[in-house]
């Protein structure tokens, strides 16, 4: 029995303690460095470089799925966006073809997760149960009788979550339009991806994770005042 329990523990060890460095090393980083310093001709050539900087996030998603053994679609969507910019750069198809793939793919999750809002189990509540214990909270506002009450604030919470992915959406097609230059299939093209990529991270990842924090902070907040709850009985045991 403590075997399976320590077994049990590393795994979810493993599946909480994914570390950020390598996540925005492999996916942000190496294949910045090898798209504008080694596309060149005299190097490894803009086939290549393509080639070797998108296989990093490709592996890394690939390994991350096969160590956790857990489908993760936002993750699968990540890995389908990786493709369709190697497709559309070894294939050499205009640039308008990235600049609406930059713009799709989060605008196609922001339409997901605001469909999921008119279903029986919208994906705010989803996540919510993955990090919080909703039992508790959930019982701790039938005793206020506020019970209808917490159901809207995170029916609402859901809007301005989707509402994170348009931002993302926005936010990709000015960057894809101002720094995309060139022809797919050219050193320049790959340079300038290089650079979008690189600029991603500052420019999309950290305004709509900042707003994304606002939205579960404001929530978050709004629970302990009615319920009195301290945060460390709100969040589920590990």
């Amino acid at each position: 029995m403590s075997d399976t329990t320590e077994t049990n523990n590393v795994k979810t060890n493993h599946e909480k303690n994914e570390n950020p460095f390598i996540n925005i090393l492999c996916n942000v980083v190496i294949p910045s460095v090898i798209l504008t310093k080694f596309s060149g001709p005299e190097k490894l050539g803009q086939v290549n470089a393509l080639i070797i900087a998108l296989g990093f996030p490709l592996l890394y998603g690939a390994w991350d799925f096969i160590s956790k053994r857990k489908f993760n679609w936002i993750a699968a969507i990540g890995l389908v966006s990786v493709l369709l910019t190697g497709g559309i750069g070894l294939l050499e198809l205009d640039r308008t073809w990235m600049i609406v793939k930059e713009t799709a793919v989060p605008l196609v999750i922001g339409l997901f997760v605001l469909a999921s809002q008119f279903t029986k189990k919208p994906l705010i509540r989803t996540l919510f149960e993955q990090i919080f214990d909703m039992e508790k909270i959930h019982l701790a506002f039938e005793a206020r009788g506020l019970h209808d009450e917490l159901k809207q604030k995170i029916h609402v919470a859901g809007f301005f979550f989707s509402s994170t992915f348009f931002l993302s959406a926005f936010l990709n097609y000015v960057l894809a339009v101002i720094v995309l230059k060139g022809a797919p299939g050219t050193v320049e093209f790959n340079e300038s991806l290089g650079r979008m990529t690189a600029l991603s991270f500052p420019v999309i990842s950290v305004p709509t994770l900042i707003v994304t924090v606002i939205i579960i902070f404001t929530l978050v907040n709004y629970i302990k005042k009615q319920t009195q709850l301290p945060l460390e009985e709100m969040v589920k045991l590990q």
